[in-house]
């Protein structure tokens, strides 16, 4: 077990030291131990735990929804875990649908567009301003 200083557990970790000081007041993570001086000291577990936020985080979780995977962890509910993991695909998926419908329609206004003449005219303009082309 090491006694590592908050500079050494953001760059075991790879992040800032911001990063690290956040986490913490967002109640993610917590040194082991503090210094009479007020230091902050961590240990290898800590740094786990920092990996896991980031981890988590790259696959879409919130820092509320970190919060909760880490209790479950904690209380070993593998269940749980799986059914959080299946509403976070669930709104993956769906914000994925959202986003090829938002593709879909810029395609389309892209094509309509000449990219020359009158700005009344342009459909993109239209589109956007909620008008129909000559109105």
């Amino acid at each position: 077990m090491q006694n590592l200083g908050i500079g050494e557990l953001a760059k075991r970790a790879g992040v800032g030291i911001d990063t690290v000081r956040y986490y913490e007041r967002s109640g993610l993570l917590a040194p082991h131990t503090r210094l009479p001086s007020g230091y902050r000291r961590y240990r290898d577990l800590e740094v786990a735990r920092l990996r896991f936020i980031r981890r988590a985080q790259a696959l879409g979780f919130t820092l509320g929804e970190i919060k909760s995977l880490l209790k479950l962890s904690a209380q070993r509910n593998v269940a749980q875990v799986k059914r959080s993991a299946q509403a976070k695909l669930a709104d993956v998926e769906r914000r994925i649908k959202e986003l090829q419908r938002i593709r879909d329609g810029l395609a389309d206004l892209i094509a309509e567009c000449p990219g020359h003449g009158r700005a009344d005219e342009c459909p993109i303009l239209c589109a956007l301003g909620g008008e129909q082309i000559g109105e």
